[in-house]
């Protein structure tokens, strides 16, 4: 003890010793954090309080520690602890953990809950009220290997005993949480929620005909409905927490106005448009309320007025919960909490399987979450999730290593809203974003993302054989910059984009994958700016979803013949400034074909390595080629054809090219080469531009009714 109180703290002790001076309860050790004085430790006696520390006697047990903190906290004593051992607590009761106090316990103290076929029970328990808090040390240990899945608390259950809880807070505020494991439970290793108090339930008999006026009096209406008495605010709960809000409503509109009352029924104030859900705080001076609902009928109307108090400013750290049923840590009703440095793993047993869940089950009449910090975890061995972020809003997730292979290592699901999610590690772990979710600076490895959004933006993100698939649910709902993808085992990854047009910014893709590099098949509109894609596999080529292409590079790998960067989409592509690099191997670099095609490609570069044809077009509703450089100079083949709109063997097929303007291109071979071919357009096609091209040692082959001027051959 001596040790750690410091220079100043061990003056004043001996100042005190000499002086006879009676010493407060609490020490500054001059470096920002109190010490409890000797008088305010306590080490339970337990003789004294009848427990064992043997594993045995859970009644006993559990009633002495439960009495030896009632008499701490009467006598002035903040830090409480347990000597080591087994401590068994009772299987129809818990402990009850009280205010301002430190409950400390050495790493071989147990607390562990006796066998018991509830499907539900706390072992720990910090309810409304019990604040100020900390929870240090020791093993919190449940029955779930010898526990009874087959009985029920009552017929109306469920069934899965999934709600058995090592520390449970229940609105407890100011609490700490560090240096624990919470392990073997049936259901959660901490379950962070919040309390409720139904304070009143209105049905449609509680409802007449009629409305307010701006002085609060009753007046006729048929149009709207209000409550036929007042409700009186003289609840336990609201002699500390002055607030309320009305849910769970049933045939009536989502917004209301309310009108107060002071206790003599005096009018106080009205606040109109008021929601469903929304937080109301009670006037100084208002006893009770009536409401207005914008509309004519009663019937089957319902309502409940609710005052809900979430567990505030709870500090998770350093902590290890594991081997749980359902979830290592559940926030169901939490504000500004902090869950840090830990270790979640191996949860398994009943859904959702999760080291983390953020769930309160708001949107079906349950509590808020919100200013969630989830920062420098490690996840591994969980059976489904990592992390789920399924309602609330405003979280940070950052540092933390997601590493349960295969698993979900982050869900950002559609009730949750504000998700800031930067500089972790996906190590094996997929990630599923639905919306409203900002990512910087993270990295995955070895798994595939979802993202659907809106609003959803990405920058900064590597991947390392794995997948960045995009499913777009409105117009540029996901954005992205500044990603890397690198393809190192010959997998399956690379870049997908599905579902309405994205933006997508600084993206460069390297190396060869097992299949297309980029694929996929969103509305046109999307736009990639610098997108770089090298080494993709000459065998399969490139999917190119339809949009605006801006100073792209694309270049394949050596060894394929068919693998071609593909346009076949309808819609309409545009490359401005690209540059094209074709292996030696391939026969197409650039392939457009689709009827409904509009391409165009301008200034950019073709680079030719092989007897390759840099452009070529089976079918389109209109091809643009203006103003790119095409080089071929290693071409061993005349027959090659560098533009070529359609194949000879389509010749005396119907045309499917509908319109082509090919102006102001540089084309050179190191043969005479075709540098653009159009007689094999088809029959019935119709004049085409071919206009100030100029072409080094290739030559034109163009049918007969082609617009050809200006091209200059040299």
């Amino acid at each position: 003890m001596l040790l750690k109180l410091g220079l100043a703290a061990l003056i004043v002790l001996q100042l005190s010793a000499l002086s006879g001076y009676a010493e407060p309860a609490i020490y500054s050790t001059g470096a920002g954090e109190a010490v409890p004085s000797a008088q305010a430790r306590y080490e339970i006696e337990l003789s004294r309080w009848g427990i064992y520390k043997d594993g045995t006697h859970p009644v006993e047990t559990t009633k002495g520690i439960n009495n030896a903190l009632k008499w701490a906290a009467q006598n002035g004593k903040t830090v409480v602890s347990l000597p080591s051992g087994t401590y068994l607590v009772d299987k129809n009761s818990r402990i009850d953990m009280v205010g301002d106090m430190t409950f400390e316990l050495p790493p071989d103290a147990i607390l562990r809950k006796e066998t018991n076929g509830k499907e539900k029970y706390e072992l720990m328990y910090l309810g409304y009220g019990v604040n100020n808090v900390t929870l240090r040390g020791g093993v919190y240990e449940g029955d779930r290997e010898t526990h009874d899945y087959k009985r029920k608390d009552n017929p109306h259950t469920s069934g899965t005993h999934e709600h058995g809880s090592g520390i449970v807070t229940e609105g407890a505020s100011n609490v700490t949480i560090e240096g624990v494991k919470a392990a073997e439970f049936t259901g959660d290793g901490l379950f962070i929620g919040g309390h409720g108090t139904m304070v009143k339930d209105l049905y449609e008999n509680g409802f007449v005909q009629g409305e307010l006026n701006a002085k609060g009096i009753n007046i006729s209406n048929p149009k709207k409905i209000r409550t036929r008495n007042p409700v009186v605010l003289n609840n336990e709960m609201f002699k500390t927490e002055r607030y309320f809000e009305l849910s769970n409503a049933a045939k009536l509109p989502g917004t209301f106005d309310i009108y107060f009352y002071r206790s003599n029924g005096r009018f106080l104030e009205k606040q109109a448009g008021r929601k469903m859900r929304d937080i109301i705080p009670i006037p100084d001076g208002a006893a009770q309320f009536h409401l207005v609902f914008d509309q004519a009928a009663r019937k089957g109307a319902y309502v409940e007025v609710w005052n809900r108090v979430v567990s505030e400013n709870v500090i998770v750290r350093s902590s290890e919960f594991a081997f749980n049923r359902r979830q290592g840590i559940t926030v169901a009703g939490g504000d500004n909490i902090v869950i840090e440095n830990n270790s979640l793993h191996d949860i398994k047993g009943t859904a959702p399987q999760s080291g983390i869940d953020l769930e309160g089950g708001f949107g079906e009449n349950g509590h808020r979450n919100s200013n969630i910090t989830i920062r420098g975890n490690k996840f591994y061995n969980n059976a489904a999730y990592d992390l789920i972020l399924y309602d609330g809003r405003d979280a940070v997730v950052e540092d933390n290593h997601f590493a349960s292979k295969g698993a979900i290592g982050l869900s950002v699901s559609e009730p949750f809203t504000g998700a800031t999610v930067r500089n972790n590690h996906f190590d094996g772990t997929r990630l599923y974003a639905a919306h409203d979710a900002t990512f910087l600076n993270n990295r995955m490895n070895d798994s595939y993302t979802t993202l659907s959004g809106p609003n959803i933006k990405i920058d900064g993100m590597s991947f390392t054989d794995s997948k960045f698939s995009i499913s777009a649910k409105t117009a540029f709902g996901v954005s992205a910059s500044n990603i890397t993808i690198e393809n190192t085992k010959k997998s399956d990854t690379g870049l997908v984009v599905w579902g309405k047009p994205v933006h997508l910014k600084n993206v460069t893709i390297t190396g060869e994958p097992a299949l297309r590099a980029v694929t996929g098949g969103a509305a046109e509109g999307s736009i990639f700016d610098n997108l770089k894609v090298v080494g993709f596999n000459s065998n399969y080529g490139l999917a190119l979803p339809p949009g605006t292409y801006n100073n792209c590079e694309f270049e394949g790998a050596e060894g394929g013949k068919f693998g071609a960067i593909a346009a076949e989409l309808a819609g309409k592509y545009v490359f401005n400034g690209c540059v094209f690099k074709s292996p030696s191997s391939v026969g197409i670099n650039l392939l457009g074909n689709n009827p409904k095609l509009d391409l165009t490609v301008r200034d950019s570069t073709f680079e030719l390595l092989g007897n390759t044809q840099a452009i070529s077009v089976q079918a389109a509703r209109s091809v643009v080629l203006e103003n790119n450089t095409i080089t071929a100079v290693k071409l061993t083949n005349a027959a090659t054809e560098l533009i070529k709109l359609n194949d000879v063997w389509k010749k005396k097929e119907k045309n499917d090219i509908l319109k082509a303007v090919i102006r102001g291109n540089t084309i050179t071979a190191n043969i005479a080469a075709v540098g653009i071919s159009t007689v094999n357009a088809g029959v019935g096609a119709p004049a085409f531009t071919v206009e100030n091209n100029t072409l080094v040692k290739a030559k034109l082959a163009l049918k007969g009714n082609d617009i050809a001027k200006n091209n200059t051959a040299k």
